[in-house]
């Protein structure tokens, strides 16, 4: 049976690491960054790009979950809203799909800390910070999805839990294991 990993959570929380740790740990595994489904500049959000966005990530996942050559998927973006989810959920063909819903959280001073060392060392702006403390509180509502805090834990530690979750069918040998 197939695996899709659906990773959520606040800007800054750790979804694209960890996801990219969970690729390595599963055998056959696409990944899909919702990020990349939206990367047009200037960056704006409106319902034309939001269609878009939308379509895009359902096109790619669609087509990972189809190739009989991909036992494993992992899609990650910020869906600060239950609905942001159940939207696309509802265009993937999931027949046969086991399907992980995760929901990364971290406390405030611990997501603070990683977006101030990404702004200093430029991989992000410093507008992110304020727009992912207010978002924070989103992610402790119920999201239909199961909570892992990533407070002390490694991407590694992280990535071995959420492949557990979708039947332990991680492959020997792990990404590397920083925070």
């Amino acid at each position: 049976m197939k695996t899709l990993y659906v990773i959520n959570g606040a800007m800054g929380v750790g979804k694209t690491a960890v996801s990219r740790a969970l690729q390595h740990l599963l055998p056959d595994c696409a990944f899909v960054d919702g990020d990349a489904c939206w990367d047009i500049a200037p960056f704006r959000v409106t319902e034309v790009r939001k269609k878009l966005v939308f379509s895009n990530a359902a096109y790619l996942l669609n087509a990972y979950l189809a190739c009989e050559e991909v036992q494993n998927c992992v899609f990650c973006w910020v869906m600060q809203r239950r609905e942001i989810a159940e939207t696309l959920l509802r265009k993937l063909s999931l027949e046969g799909v086991r399907l992980v819903r995760v929901t990364l959280t971290a406390r405030g001073e611990t997501l603070r800390a990683r977006i101030e060392g990404d702004i200093a060392a430029g991989r992000r702006t410093a507008d992110v910070l304020s727009r992912a403390l207010a978002y924070l509180p989103l992610f402790e509502e119920e999201t239909g999805a199961v909570k892992v805090p990533t407070d002390g834990r490694t991407v590694n530690e992280l990535a071995r839990a959420i492949a557990d979750m979708g039947g332990g069918n991680a492959a020997e040998g792990a990404a590397n294991d920083e925070t």
